[in-house]
């Protein structure tokens, strides 16, 4: 047993358990695999508190992205609603406006058949009087039929201007 390779591997197994222990190589083995796995747990905690923080500053923007879509929205339908009022307010005027001409040329119009009629009764009486004078002057003679013709014509042209 003292002669094969296996004893005196094992024995130098030991006598290297044994330096490496006094050494101290146990105590820096466990120092270096708890300051590993320190780093590891303050890795992950930071991992998980950036998680955190990136799931918020992702409902942030959600919620931000909403508020904007619904304020879009506003904006949209108050431009609707404006363009619908101006729309409404145009059409008003516009016929307002047509009513106000219309109304103005039938005045014209009305005044221009006042005048007409004014024109046509003042020609036709002028020339009632006229062939009137002219019969009577044809028919009457003297001082008396002159004065007689003259008042009456006078008084036929005021009823036919009037």
């Amino acid at each position: 047993m003292l002669l094969t390779a296996e004893f005196w591997v094992a024995v130098a197994f030991v006598v290297f358990m044994a330096i490496a222990w006094k050494a101290g190589a146990f105590g820096m083995m466990t120092k270096g695999l708890d300051g590993r796995a320190k780093r590891v747990r303050n890795e992950l905690d930071e991992a998980r508190r950036l998680r955190e923080e990136a799931a918020a500053v992702l409902a942030d923007y959600k919620r931000r992205r909403t508020e904007a879509e619904r304020e879009a929205e506003r904006i949209v339908a108050n431009a609707r609603e404006e363009a619908q009022r101006a729309a409404e307010e145009g059409h008003a005027r516009l016929n307002d406006f047509v009513a106000r001409r219309t109304k103005s040329a039938e005045a014209k119009i009305a005044q221009a058949e006042a005048q007409a009629a004014a024109q046509v009764r003042a020609a036709a009486a002028d020339a009632a009087v006229k062939v009137s004078e002219t019969i009577l002057r044809e028919r009457l003679s003297g001082d008396a039929a002159q004065a007689l013709v003259k008042s009456s014509l006078g008084e036929v042209k005021a009823r036919l201007q009037a």
